[in-house]
C-alpha cells in the first residue's frame, strides 16, 4: 500500500470507529475539580491505571511508580491474533503530563478547583489549579487508548502510552528514564505528544525543528543585615539590592543579546521580611529565563550571575549571594522526517484551514523531548487549540488576542471541553495509525465491546 492509500486508510479508520466522549468529558471535570501539584500526582495515577485495567479485554500491561507517580502502559498488538504474541511492525509512545500547578482557579466553572495541597518544594500551603491543560491531555490520551483498542483488529505494532508526572518542575520526564522507563516498557521507534494551547479550538499546528525554546529557573538570595525601620543607616536592605537586580536584568536581552536571537528573563517572585517596621536580612528572588541555542543560553546566565554579584558587592553585602538552579527544560526539536509524515495525515484528515504545518515557535518550554533524546529516537509535538471559537474569532477582529484570551498558567484558563477534546483524541489516534502497519480487514468492533 502506497504512502497516499495508508494516509487515507488512517483517516478513515477514525470514522469507522467513533467514540463516545460523553464520559471521558465526566473523567475530564473530575480530573479538573481535584488537580495534584508535581511530585504528589498519585490519585490521578490511580485513576489512569484503574481506567485502564477496565478497557475492553483489558489488554494493557501497566507498571505504576517510575520515577516517582509515573505510569506507563504497552499493548502488543498483533492486529487481532492475540495478546500472547508480541505485536509486530512500529513502536509508537504516546505521552501526556499528570501534575497540576499552584495557581489560584479564577474560571467560575461549576467544577472549579478548590483543592490546597502542601508543596513538597517548599513545605507552603498552596491553591491548586490545572492551569495549563494536563487534565485535558490525561483525558484525551485515555480516550485514544479505548479507541484504539476497539480499531485493534485494523492495525498492528507495539503501543506505548506513558503518563508523566513531575512536568512543571522539568524532572518527570528524567526521573522516568532513570528509574528504568526503557528497561520496563519497548524502547519506542517514535514518540508523539501535544499539548492544549489557547488559539482556536478545533485547529492544531506544527512545525519542522525547533518548537519550543529552551529553560532555566534559578532562586535566587542576596544577604543583606536587618534591622529597625526606623535606622536605616544600620542596615544593609536587601529589598533595594533586589529591586536593583531586577532592574538591571532586563537589560540583558536589550543590550546583551542580538536583536535576531530570543532570550526572555523573567523574575516570577521576589520576597523579603514579613512587616513594615522591619527591614529583613535577606531577600529571595525567582528568576525564569528562556533560550532557544546554547551560546545565547550560556551568555545570559553569565549576565545573571555578573548582575547579581555585582549588586552584593556595591551593595557591601555581608554575605556572597546564592544563585541556585531549580530546573532546566530542554528545547524541543521535532524531527523532519516524523513531522513530514504526521503532517500529511493531519492536513488530510483535519484539512488545510484547521491544521498549520509551518506555526511560529511556541516560547514556553517542555521536558518532553527527554523520552526520545534519552533513546535516541525521533520525536514529535504539536499543539491544539481550546478558545472557545466565538471568542477567538471576536478577539482576532479586535486585534486583541494576547489581551482577551487566557493563556496558560492564567487563573482564567479554561479550554472549552469540545470540540477541543475531540480535536485531541483524534489527533492522538491518528497519529500512531500513521506510523503503525495498517490490515484492511473488516473485522467486527462489536467483540470488543463485552
Amino acid at each position: 500500500m502506497g504512502g497516499q492509500e495508508m494516509k487515507m486508510e488512517a483517516s478513515s479508520l477514525l470514522a469507522d470507529f467513533p467514540l463516545d466522549l460523553g464520559p471521558y468529558e465526566k473523567i475530564y471535570k473530575h480530573i479538573h475539580k481535584h488537580p495534584e501539584l508535581s511530585l504528589q500526582e498519585k490519585a490521578t495515577a490511580e485513576l489512569v491505571r484503574s481506567h485502564l485495567s477496565k478497557l475492553p479485554s483489558s489488554p494493557f500491561v501497566i507498571h505504576s511508580d517510575i520515577g516517582g507517580h509515573g505510569l506507563a502502559a504497552v499493548f502488543r498488538n498483533h492486529g487481532g491474533k492475540g495478546d500472547e504474541e508480541r505485536g509486530q511492525g512500529t513502536t509508537v509512545l504516546l505521552r501526556a503530563e499528570m501534575d497540576a500547578l499552584p495557581v489560584e482557579e479564577k474560571t467560575g466553572l461549576e467544577y472549579a478547583s478548590e483543592v490546597v495541597m502542601r508543596d513538597v518544594a517548599d513545605g507552603l500551603s498552596k491553591k491548586v489549579m490545572h492551569a495549563c491543560g494536563h487534565d485535558m491531555h490525561i483525558t484525551c490520551l485515555l480516550a485514544a487508548a479505548e479507541r484504539l483498542v476497539r480499531m485493534r483488529d485494523r492495525w498492528k505494532g507495539t503501543l506505548v502510552l506513558v503518563f508523566q508526572p513531575n512536568e512543571e518542575r522539568g524532572a518527570g520526564a528524567k526521573a522516568m528514564v532513570d528509574g528504568g522507563l526503557y528497561s520496563k516498557v519497548p524502547v519506542p521507534d517514535v514518540v508523539l505528544g501535544q499539548h492544549v494551547h489557547p488559539d482556536r479550538t478545533g485547529t492544531l499546528s506544527s512545525k519542522i525543528g525547533l518548537v519550543m525554546a529552551g529553560s532555566d529557573n534559578f532562586r535566587i538570595r542576596m544577604y543583606g543585615r536587618g534591622g529597625h525601620a526606623s535606622s536605616p543607616q544600620t542596615t544593609i536592605d536587601p529589598v533595594v539590592m533586589a529591586a536593583s537586580v531586577v532592574v538591571r536584568l532586563q537589560t540583558i536581552v536589550s543590550r546583551e543579546v542580538d536583536p535576531s536571537d530570543m532570550a526572555v528573563v523573567t523574575v516570577g517572585s521576589l520576597q523579603a521580611g514579613q512587616v513594615e517596621n522591619v527591614i529583613a536580612d535577606y531577600a529571595d528572588l525567582k528568576v525564569n529565563v528562556r533560550s532557544t541555542n546554547d551560546k545565547t543560553r550560556e551568555k545570559v546566565l553569565a549576565a545573571i550571575q555578573r548582575i547579581v554579584n555585582a549588586e552584593s558587592q556595591a551593595s557591601g553585602a555581608p554575605r556572597e549571594p546564592e544563585m541556585v538552579q531549580t530546573s532546566r527544560f530542554p528545547t524541543t526539536i521535532n524531527d523532519e522526517t516524523v513531522a513530514n509524515r504526521l503532517a500529511a495525515s493531519f492536513g488530510d484528515y483535519f484539512g488545510p484551514d484547521a491544521f498549520d504545518p509551518a506555526s511560529s515557535r511556541w516560547n514556553a518550554s517542555e521536558d518532553f523531548s527527554v523520552l526520545g533524546r534519552s533513546c535516541d529516537r525521533p520525536y514529535v509535538f504539536w499543539f491544539f487549540g481550546g478558545t472557545d471559537a466565538r471568542l477567538w474569532d471576536e478577539a482576532k477582529r479586535r486585534g486583541t488576542v494576547d489581551q482577551d484570551i487566557p493563556s496558560n498558567h492564567s487563573p482564567f484558563f479554561a479550554p472549552v471541553i469540545q470540540p477541543t477534546m475531540q480535536t485531541g483524541v483524534d489527533a492522538l489516534t491518528l497519529a500512531a495509525l500513521t506510523f503503525f502497519p495498517l490490515n484492511n480487514n473488516e473485522r467486527r468492533e462489536e467483540r470488543y465491546l463485552e
